[in-house]
């Protein structure tokens, strides 16, 4: 059944059960009175059946009704209360106290039905051990939300050698444990440690468990792994005997600096401890930068961070990345099985809800579609293979203008989380890929064409929007719909003559915006950390520049996590495209990230291609808005005296320029406003910084020796700054 008749029919189904329970819901007195006198609480009926207290309120003062599939539980919730308190018994009963539950109460898994409450649900027995809270500083908190109570105490702990646990907000309890199993016992069972899940049909965060050096020297583990390769303890090493012995589990991947302790789920509750192990190298500098030096304390606000803003850590950057897009946009929800009347585990409108093999050109060569069609060492043609990536080019000096040759700088601008605004609005498939022959291209429509963008002409100091390398194609060749899309744009915005038409296409035809959530969250945690540095959206361009020069000394802590977002972004659409891993991998055989919904090197080729053109478009508009002559019709050369890149990579591009500072030379409107569709300066994603300036002589002499300026101009090579 496809994805699209599984829609219609659960909508069908949602009219048929409003239509079902139109004349069975109680008037709003009676629906108080009911819950009243079962002795429930707002708060309760409002975590049974999924909702926010403040619904239930209003339900209650008929202000709202409940809407499907919520009004069907709520009206069977009612009608057991009825059968129990007869309107005529009620007299006398006298609510029973419900303990409070805050606002921010999880809710059930997805694949359990709200049960609606018989009685108040009984407070949990206290724990033997209850954590003692110590004093400790923290400064800047993460700013408190309404906590659940079964996470009261955060989303992690960071912990020493001296059973110090420290977590967000300054807390420190007490950790007894003196082994791993014992920890993991702790932890579940008193540390009160988690977060809710980011969407009601997800699961709740695993707690997760930082431990320092003295921490892992106190728990028996060893100072460096001796395993490099594999990266974890050997099985026959004390801590994981300990750990089979009190019957829990590790994944595959075993006891490494990212571990997962777990027992196979009981009526729906997960057992699972995430730990992550700092002289392991957990925390990896070129995310995090020197994160893992900090002091526990200001180790936990930091990570602390981060978890409230973008998702507890489960792994590297990249896997945070990944893990959030599939935490935002669940691939099931749980729905009702109309033959038995059970709750199932179905696939959820809008997720990636199962693993799909590639198109053929869509395939990295290791992958068996690949393996099944070229011999192994067979160099792929364009007309064979899909080559979205960011880019890479320099110009070649020789076509260096002499006006530009008078100029002092190379100043070099980046922009920001390219990737995370190329996200945003971006229409992705959600199936499997479809073969076509001779289709008619629909810029709607993703998927890969095989077309031929040749006959397109740029000017000479300009790289090609349609290659990474810059230089035009030769011929027909594979690109993702962005691209080609921004072929047609340039066709008819500046009337070139030149007629395109696909041969062959692999098309998505179900699809939608998968990765709006995900832009949302991180582009919201990336102008929250922004801000807190110093540098917020709608200040004055100089004085964005200025705060830019020094944000990062402003607090150290916050500038890790600002790098780990970032990274968070590269690496969460790196991961789209995982390659297989170890030397053990055989080539033409599959590898485990295949087994992933979210294995879509097609989504990752839509992220990189927009992230392109939409840097060739601003490229364009630049150059437009900055030389003296209108803009070019039937074809795309620039006077001498445009400004014209001469160098780029990924997110940054170089100009040449009287001023140091980008927004000197950046073109700007008669009444001082930057120019429309040009680059912009400011904090937002797809808006610039100043990424460094560099004397003139040093960008042409980067180029007389083919290197390119843009990696270098910030005085480091940019592919280690987590852009």
């Amino acid at each position: 059944m496809s994805h699209e008749q599984d829609e219609l029919f659960a909508s069908v189904d949602a009219l048929l059960e409003q239509v079902a329970a139109e004349d069975g819901l109680p008037e709003p007195e009676e629906r108080k009175r009911l819950r009243k006198a079962a002795g429930l609480s707002q708060e309760q009926v409002a975590r049974a059946l999924d909702v926010r207290r403040e619904s239930v309120t209003s339900w209650e003062a008929g202000r709202t009704e409940p809407r499907p599939p919520k009004r069907a539980a709520y009206i069977r919730l009612l009608d057991g209360l009825a059968a129990r308190h007869p309107a005529d018994q009620t007299a006398s009963v006298t609510p029973a106290p419900a303990p409070a539950s805050a606002p921010g109460q999880a809710v059930p898994a997805a694949t359990q039905p709200p049960t609606p409450p018989q009685a108040p649900p009984p407070r949990p027995p206290a724990p033997a051990h209850r954590p003692a809270a110590k004093k400790a500083a923290a400064k800047k908190p993460v700013p408190a939300a309404a906590v659940d109570p079964r996470f009261a105490h955060g989303p992690l702990a960071v912990l020493d050698g001296d059973g110090s646990a420290y977590c967000v907000g300054g807390l420190v309890l007490d950790c007894p444990a003196k082994d791993i199993a014992s920890l993991v016992e702790w932890t579940l069972t008193e540390a009160k440690l988690g977060a809710p899940r980011l969407h009601r049909n997800g699961k709740d965060a695993d707690p997760l468990i930082v431990l320092t050096e003295a921490a892992a020297e106190r728990l028996g583990l060893p100072a460096v792994l001796e395993d490099r390769r594999g990266l974890r303890l050997s099985e026959d090493h004390k801590a994981v005997r300990q750990i089979t012995r009190a019957k829990w589990k590790l994944t595959k991947r075993g006891f490494g600096p990212w571990a997962r302790i777990y027992r196979p789920a009981q009526a729906g509750q997960r057992q699972c401890v995430q730990f992550a192990v700092l002289p392991w190298g957990a925390l990896d500098a070129r995310a995090w930068g020197s994160a893992d030096r900090l002091p526990p304390a200001e180790l936990a606000r930091v990570l602390g961070n981060y978890a409230a803003r973008v998702i507890t850590p489960r792994g590297s950057t990249a896997v945070s990345g990944l893990e959030l897009m599939t935490a935002l946009r669940p691939p099931t929800r749980a729905v009702k099985d109309e033959t038995s009347g059970a709750w199932v585990s179905g696939p959820m409108p809008g997720s990636l809800t199962e693993a799909v093999d590639p198109a053929p050109p869509e395939a990295p060569d290791e992958h068996p579609v690949v393996a099944a069609l070229h011999p192994r060492g067979h160099q792929r043609t364009p007309a064979e293979v899909l080559d979205e990536e960011a880019f890479e080019w320099i110009r070649d000096p020789q076509l260096l203008t002499d006006a530009e040759c008078t100029r002092k700088f190379a100043v070099g601008i980046d922009v920001n989380t390219a990737f995370l605004a190329a996200a945003n609005r971006l229409v992705v498939g959600l199936g499997a890929p479809v073969h076509v022959t001779a289709p008619v291209f629909d810029k709607a429509l993703p998927g890969s064409w095989l077309i031929d963008l040749s006959g397109i002409e740029m000017d000479a100091r300009l790289p090609s929007p349609f290659t990474p390398h810059g230089v035009r194609p030769e011929g027909p060749a594979w690109y993702s719909t962005p691209t080609v899309a921004y072929a047609y744009e340039l066709i008819a915005t500046y009337r070139l003559p030149v007629t395109i038409a696909p041969a062959e296409a692999w098309i998505r035809p179900h699809s939608g915006p998968y990765l709006d959530p995900w832009y949302k969250q991180l582009s919201e945690a990336y102008r929250a950390t922004m801000a807190d540095l110093g540098v917020v959206s709608g200040m004055p361009e100089t004085d964005f520049l200025t705060a830019m020069a020094t944000h990062k000394q402003t607090d150290p802590g916050l500038a890790a996590v600002l790098s780990a977002i970032k990274s968070t972004v590269k690496g969460g659409i790196g991961k789209l495209r995982e390659r297989p891993q170890g030397a053990g991998y055989t080539y033409g055989e599959r590898w485990p990230a295949l087994e992933r919904p979210t294995w879509r090197p097609d989504i990752r080729a839509a992220v990189v291609a927009t992230a392109r053109v939409n840097m060739h478009r601003k490229l364009i508009k630049t150059a437009l808005a900055s030389q003296s002559s209108p803009a070019p019709v039937g074809h795309l050369r620039f006077d001498d005296d445009a400004l014209l890149a001469i160098a780029l990579i990924s997110d940054c591009a170089v100009f040449l320029s009287e001023d140091p500072s980008p927004y000197g030379f950046l073109p700007r409107t008669a009444d001082d406003k930057p120019a429309p569709g040009g680059f912009r300066l400011g904090v937002s994603p797809g808006m610039v910084k100043h990424e460094g300036t560099q004397e003139l002589l040093w960008a042409v002499q980067m180029l007389d020796e083919g290197h390119n300026p843009a990696r270098h101009i910030k005085g480091t090579d940019a592919g280690l700054d987590g852009e």
